[in-house]
C-alpha cells in the first residue's frame, strides 16, 4: 500500500499552494499528497504540468478529492444542474489526466454538504446518480482515472451511507473505473462491523481514507486499527491509504467539517507535522 495525507489537515480553505504541500509531505515521508479539486479547473495547462513535475521531482504522486457543490450534483432533479455537473466533471477528469492523477474520491455522485432543509427523494436521486456516474465513469476510464465513490455518514450525505450501499451502487453503474471508497471516520458512525464492511468491498475498493473517530490523526483515538488492517489484508487491498484528519476550526474547511474547537493542545504547524509523521509510522505498522 501507499500512504498519503490530505493537504487540508493544515489549511482552512478548499484550495492552497499545493507546491508547498508537495514538498512538505515528501519530507515527512509520505508517498503521496491528496489535493482538493476546487481550484483545478481554474489552472492553466502549464500550472497543471508544473504541479505534476513538482510531485515527480519530490518522489511522490498526487490523488484528488472533491465535495461537489449543489451546482455540480449528478443526482439533481434539475436537468440543467445535471448537465452542468457532467460538464464540470468532464473538464476536471481531463485536467486530472494532465496532472498525472489516477484517483479521484469523494461524494462525487451527489453534492456536499447536503442541505437537509430541502426534501430528500433517495430512490429518484439514486437512479439519476447511477446514470450520471456511469457516464462520468466512462470519461474517467478514458483519462486513466479511478472514479471512487465515498461512503459518507448520514449527517453529511444520504445516498451512500454504508459499504453495502456503495457496493450495490457501483454494481449498478457497471463501469470498471467506478469504485467504492471507504473512510474510517464515516464507518465508525454507520457500520455494524468495520472489518465486515471492508471485506464486503473485495474487488471494488478503489481508495481508502483514514482518520480517528474524533477526526484526529490515526493513533489518537479509539478506532480499531488492527481489525481494519486485518480486513484490508483479507481482501488483498494494495491501493492508496489517504490520511484525512481535521483538528482546527476556522474558514470554509472548519465550517464544512464542523470542527468548532482545537482538537489538539498544540496546533502549531510544527506540532501538526510531528503528529502526521508519527501517525504515518503508526499506519504502516497497523495496516501494512
Amino acid at each position: 500500500m501507499k500512504y498519503g495525507i490530505y493537504y487540508a489537515y493544515w489549511e482552512d480553505q478548499w484550495k492552497a499552494d499545493y507546491f508547498k504541500y508537495i514538498e512538505k509531505v515528501a519530507k515527512l515521508g509520505f508517498d503521496f499528497l491528496e489535493i482538493a479539486c476546487t481550484p483545478i479547473n481554474g489552472y492553466d495547462r502549464q500550472t497543471l504540468k508544473d504541479l505534476r513535475k513538482c510531485a515527480a521531482d519530490n518522489g511522490i504522486f498526487l490523488t484528488a478529492g472533491h465535495g461537489p457543490n449543489a451546482d455540480q450534483n449528478l443526482a439533481s432533479p434539475d436537468p440543467a444542474v445535471r448537465a452542468n455537473a457532467k460538464a464540470f466533471f468532464t473538464t476536471l477528469l481531463r485536467n486530472l489526466e494532465v496532472l498525472g492523477i489516477h484517483t479521484i474520491g469523494g461524494g462525487i455522485y451527489s453534492y456536499w454538504p447536503v442541505d437537509y432543509s430541502k426534501p430528500i427523494d433517495k430512490p429518484a436521486d439514486w437512479a439519476r446518480s447511477v446514470e450520471g456516474v456511469r457516464e462520468m465513469g466512462l470519461v474517467a476510464r478514458d483519462c486513466g482515472v479511478d472514479y471512487c465513490l465515498e461512503v459518507l455518514n448520514r449527517f453529511e450525505g444520504y445516498l451512500l451511507n454504508t459499504a453495502a450501499e456503495g457496493v450495490k451502487f457501483v454494481e449498478e453503474v457497471g463501469v470498471p473505473s467506478v469504485k467504492v471508497m471507504l473512510d474510517t471516520f464515516h464507518m465508525n458512525i454507520e457500520e455494524d462491523s468495520i472489518g465486515g464492511a471492508i471485506r464486503s468491498t473485495k474487488g471494488l475498493l478503489g481508495h481508502f481514507h483514514t482518520g480517528e473517530c474524533n477526526r484526529r490523526v490515526p493513533g489518537r483515538g479509539r478506532t480499531p486499527w488492527r481489525e481494519i488492517g486485518e480486513a484490508l489484508k483479507d481482501i488483498g487491498y494494495e491501493g492508496n491509504v489517504a490520511m484525512e484528519p481535521f483538528i482546527r476550526p476556522g474558514g470554509k474547511v472548519g465550517a464544512d467539517i464542523k470542527v468548532w474547537r482545537n482538537l489538539e493542545a498544540d496546533t502549531s504547524e510544527e506540532a501538526m507535522d510531528a503528529a502526521a509523521r508519527e501517525a504515518l509510522v503508526f499506519e504502516r505498522m497497523m495496516l501494512g
